[in-house]
This record gives structure tokens, sequence and C-alpha cells, in this order.
């Protein structure tokens, strides 16, 4: 019997939903979308996901894959690198100028040493050659869902930053982007061509906006957002 990886996995979605279409409102279990052209083998990994309690959807291409809606909770890719059209190491390649890289399990029946090295040089979170152990599978997928959860507790805590970086005055941005960048009050000061009373003002509006209480939160805050801070 094939153990669930899974854990709070929930309910598998219903076996006659549109592949990619969206089911019920994302309630945090995971999802894994398994993208391989053949279909004996897609609908046998739809069933051992069906099994141990995982939602799941399958696509026959890339493409397929690309005009289907998908979730915004934790999820996980089960790739084939051999495909119709966009080839699975063409999609991995493209997938790491993503904002979200959702993690890829990549599959084969032509595996070799070089394809294993530039799929995981891809971000491929393992590689395994067909035919693999069901519980090789579900211990993959485990993985790269842990992994996208984590990415996904990142994300928000990045947008939470930024939100508060957007509360800010512009005089408040100019001084928070100069404290990261270790500049001393008198420094940003002269710079901004404002009073040293000034800037204490304003970077302590910055801290309770941003919501810490040291400086080294402040930088470490700072490093989470994309752009002017840095």
């Amino acid at each position: 019997m094939t153990e669930d990886p899974t854990r709070n996995a929930g309910p598998a979605p219903s076996q006659n939903a549109k592949p990619g279409s969206r089911g019920a409102p994302h309630d945090g279990s995971p999802i894994v979308y398994i993208v391989d052209d053949d279909t004996s083998l897609r609908e046998s990994l739809e069933d051992l996901m069906n099994s141990v309690g995982l939602a799941v959807r399958g696509f026959g291409s890339v493409q397929e894959f690309l005009d289907g809606d998908t979730a915004d909770g934790p999820a996980c890719l089960v790739l084939d690198v051999r495909l119709p059209g966009q080839s699975g190491m063409d999609f991995l390649r493209r997938m790491e100028q993503a904002r979200r890289r959702v993690p890829v399990v990549v599959i084969t029946g032509h595996g070799d040493i070089p394809m294993s090295v530039a799929a995981m040089k891809s971000g491929a979170v393992d590689f395994l050659t067909k035919p693999f152990r069901d519980q090789d599978l579900l211990d993959a997928i485990h993985a790269a869902v842990e992994k996208d959860r984590a990415q996904l507790a990142d994300m928000t805590r990045a947008d939470d930053v930024l939100a508060r970086w957007h509360t800010l005055t512009e005089g408040e941005q100019a001084v928070m982007e100069r404290v990261v960048r270790g500049m001393l009050n008198k420094q940003i000061a002269a710079e901004l061509d404002v009073s040293e009373i000034t800037v204490k003002v304003r970077r302590g509006r910055v801290m309770r906006k941003m919501q810490v209480r040291t400086l080294a939160d402040l930088v470490r805050v700072g490093g989470q957002i994309k752009g002017p801070p840095r």
C-alpha cells in the first residue's frame, strides 16, 4: 500500500474536471500537475495521486499546461522532458525567469547523466528515469511541495514588506534607502539637504511604518524589497 507523503493533502478533485480548469477555491492543500504526452502513464500517475489524497491535474503538453488555470497554493509539477512542441527542458529554462517557480520533478524514459545535470541546474528538485517506484515519485513530490510552501511564505512576507514600503512618504523612502545602504544620519542630511533632526524624525516614522524595532531589522526587511531600498 502506498504511503501519503504530503500528510494534510486534502481531497482530490473530481475525475470529470476539465484538465487545467480551476476547481473549488484553494484551501491550502497541495496540487500536483502532471505534464506527459503518454496518456496511459499520465492517467496511471493521476490514479496514484488520487490514491494518497492529492489533488491532481493532467496535461498532454507544455502548451496545455500553460493554457490551463493553476491554483495559487503549494504545488508541484511532474514533467516529462520529451514532449511534443516545447520540450520539458526548454520549459524548465523558461521557468528560471519567473518570480514564482513551481518546483519540478523531471521524469523521462530517455534519462542520461548530462540530461539529469541540466535538469537539476535548471531548478528541478529531482530527476526520475522510467520506470520508477511509486514511493520514489511520492517522496520527490513531497520534497517539492514543501519547497513550494517555503517559497510562497517568503513571497508573502516580501509582499507585506513592499506594501509597508508604499505607505512611506517620498521623504521617508529617501531616508530608508540611505539607512539600508549604511549611511549615517549626518550623511543622509547632507545628501538630502535637510536638517539632521528631520532625518531622525523621518527615520522614526520609517521604523514605525515598517514595523521594525532595530536598525538591523530595518536593513533586513529593506533587503527583501526588489528595487529602491537596495
